[in-house]
């Protein structure tokens, strides 16, 4: 029977472009989305920008936009990247809209209003806040020495050089990360959910391990019923409770009856999905009510495992408790690697830019392909290598599936008219065993077990091509006679090739567009399978349908550059002599540091180069070099998920730094210079060091350093 589905993906916070883990998990959605559809089922694929919360006002701030107006900048830019990957989503709102206001106010009211006991209560705390900025401050916001290895600028939950985990009041001399201001403390009232309570732990007891979540994910919450960490450090039974407001300013919700308070985004991003859907449903005229009262209505969710607790916990709960229907299931996944198995991270030079990638010209679905090819049900990391990307896209998409269409529809078109013939007994065999492949297909794509169901396509694709070597089709064509056994060979061949394209469809449906316009055939879907393509059937002239992966293409991706020793050194350009052999430095004993001055350049020409401060927070000898050193680097960047990020810079200062030395001091980071790939691994950007240009009379090399005070990621102007 028809199925009715509401899909969602994880809301993608507004505060910059997609990067390629949102796209991951669009494609992992949209493939199991297309999927139902094709089964003949009714889907709803919505989605929204995550948009209210202290970082987005003040990122909007420092541009001097409103918050509004920075989030629908942002907004407007993601369209491209949608399109560009052949993803399907029925709508994209916004949680700023007013469907978002009125459901996140209301599912307060009806958890606070609950006929058994109101699960809302406040609590006064006592937080940091910031007499400059005047707001309260978030934990990251905060900043401070380490109470516990008294390493400085550390966030105020957690140090990054010692791991300890503690509360913001038991930082060192803290500071506001925003103004720079000693924060002081301040009591607040603070609206809780009340997830201890045993109507919330007995529900979320159960709900979690009744099989609607991965094995793996479920058992990780089970540990949360046991034992949590409080703020001082100690440990306690059961949930906690959990904090849903916060003070103005605050771009977010207003809470019902308490001027001045705001739901915590995490409250209101969540009921974004309803909200998007329920956009969706006012847009075609349907009723929002009745469509959540359906009862065979299956509600999905594709997440991160970074935000496991927030879909496991709190969203559930919130649903539950204030008279909702509540997620058939979270599927969850893990995060995307960079060919080495190092983290995604775009400020390091390590991450695989999507609108670059299409930029290029490179081709959406060789990255769908690639990624279903390597995802599974389960919640693991895969790793995007670039080798092996373009083996399997060039071996399984061109070798063994289109070359299919390619070595028969010729044949027939020139020979025939385009007109399929009498299908062989051989060949028969081998459709009937295409055909029966459906049931292990569509049972993967339904598990989500997409590696599995391509897997399965191509050992199909691999019994064609060897029923074609077998017959030799080009063989065929020059022996006198064989007219009927050439068209029968080369009909199994586009019959064959029809049924695979089927099994691929959810994964490349621009190709499957093309295919069934090359072969004159309605759209496919898994119920076509069972019926084949009469004799006499007339299909098009065959049209290149996929090229193959370059390594030119893959090198301009990630910006690879020639395998060479980087320059360090802050060096203005050198004197140059005309020579045939290339330009070589020339020492002048009379110009300063014994090198003549730069070209004269304008302000815009300096402003195009990004210089922020670093710490080195370790460093290492490069085995195998005399030269460089391996610096790891804090410049106050975090990745896509909010999490602080290091650069790892080889620098060639051995001969005047010991490695010891190094660690904790400060220095002054190119930030904006692009990644190069060198002999001895990868530099993302370059220190700056000054040196003589006579090196063999004033020997020495100077790491510049700032004035003490300067911290991670500020900015040289």
């Amino acid at each position: 029977m028809p199925r009715q589905l509401f899909v969602t993906t994880a809301l993608p916070y507004a505060n910059g472009n997609f990067h390629i883990g949102h796209i991951m998990e669009y494609i992992q959605a949209d493939i199991w989305v297309r999927f139902q559809r094709m089964q003949g089922h009714a889907v709803d694929f919505c989605c929204a920008d995550d948009t209210h919360g202290a970082p987005i006002m003040i990122a909007a701030d420092k541009v001097g936009k409103t918050p509004q107006q920075f989030v629908t900048d942002i907004a407007a830019g993601r369209k491209q990247y949608l399109d560009g990957f052949h993803i399907s989503f029925d709508n994209w709102h916004s949680t700023d809209a007013p469907e978002n206001h009125e459901l996140a106010r209301q599912i307060y009211r009806d958890l606070r209003d609950n006929a058994d006991g109101s699960l809302i209560e406040s609590k006064t705390i006592e937080q940091f806040f910031d007499p400059e900025k005047n707001m309260f401050l978030p934990d990251r916001f905060i900043k401070g020495e380490c109470p516990k290895c008294h390493s400085k600028d550390q966030y105020g939950d957690n140090c990054e050089v010692c791991g300890a985990v503690y509360a913001p009041t038991d930082l060192i001399n803290p500071f506001s990360a925003l103004s720079g201001a000693t924060p002081v403390l301040k009591h607040s009232e603070h609206f809780f959910f009340k997830l201890s309570d045993p109507r919330c732990v007995d529900f979320l007891s159960q709900w979690t391990q009744d099989g609607k979540l991965q094995p793996e994910v479920a058992n990780k919450v089970k540990e949360w019923f046991s034992v949590r960490t409080n703020p001082d450090g100690s440990t306690s039974e059961g949930l906690g409770d959990w904090d849903i407001s916060r003070d103005a300013p605050y771009f977010g919700i207003e809470i019902p009856d308490a001027p001045g308070k705001y739901f915590y985004v995490w409250l209101d991003a969540p009921i974004g999905y309803l909200a998007s859907l329920k956009n969706l449903l006012k847009k075609r005229g349907q009723n929002y009510d009745a469509y959540m009262a359906n009862p065979a209505l299956e509600q999905y969710h594709f997440i991160g495992k970074d935000i496991v607790t927030f879909h496991t916990l709190f969203w559930p709960a919130t649903l539950h408790f204030s008279g909702r229907k509540t997620p058939d299931n979270v599927f969850v996944h893990g995060f995307l690697t960079v060919n080495n198995g190092e983290k995604m991270s775009k400020s390091r030079g390590t991450g695989l830019d999507p609108l670059k990638y299409l930029d290029l010209g490179m081709n959406p679905e060789w990255l769908r392909y690639y990624l279903a090819a390597k995802l599974s049900a389960r919640n693991e990391d895969i790793d995007f290598n670039a080798d092996d990307f373009m083996a399997r896209v060039n071996s399984d998409l061109i070798g063994k599936f289109v070359n299919i269409a390619s070595r028969a529809a010729g044949f027939l078109t020139k020979r025939f008219e385009g007109k399929l013939g009498a299908v062989p007994a051989d060949g028969a065999a081998l459709l009937e065993l295409l055909r029966l492949g459906h049931t292990v297909v569509e049972r993967m794509y339904e598990e989500r077990e997409y590696a599995k169901a391509l897997r399965e396509t191509m050992l199909l694709a691999d019994k064609v091509n060897a029923y074609v070597d077998a017959n030799k089709p080009w063989e065929l064509a020059k022996q006198e006679g064989m007219d009927e056994r050439l068209q029968g060979v080369c009909t199994v061949c586009i019959k064959a090739f029809r049924i695979l394209t089927c099994y691929l469809k959810p994964v490349l449906p621009e190709l499957a567009l093309q295919v069934e316009s090359f072969l004159n055939i309605a759209p496919l879907s898994f119920a076509t399978i069972t019926t084949l393509l009469p004799a006499g059937h007339v299909i098009g002239n065959y049209q290149h349908l996929m090229q193959r992966v370059t390594p030119e293409q893959l090198d301009a991706l990630f910006g690879v550059k020639e395998d060479v020793a980087p320059v360090t050194q802050a060096r203005a350009a050198p004197k140059k002599v005309a020579t045939s052999s290339p330009a070589v430095v020339v020492s002048d004993p009379n110009a300063p540091g014994g090198e003549a001055l730069a070209p004269v350049i304008s302000i815009d020409d300096f402003a195009k180069i990004d210089l922020r401060i670093a710490k080195i927070v370790a460093c290492e000898v490069v085995e195998g070099s005399s030269k460089l050193l391996r610096l790891t680097l804090d410049a106050g960047e975090k990745d896509a998920d909010g999490n602080p990020t290091t650069r790892h810079v080889l620098s060639g200062i051995a001969s005047a730094y010991q490695p010891q030395d190094l660690v904790g001091e400060f220095t002054v980071l190119v930030a904006n210079l692009a990644p190069r790939k060198m002999k001895f691994g990868m530099s993302e950007g370059m220190v700056l060091a000054a040196s003589h240009a006579d090196e063999a009379t004033q020997p020495g090399i100077y790491l510049l350093s700032p004035w003490p005070g300067a911290i991670p990621g500020m900015r040289i102007h």
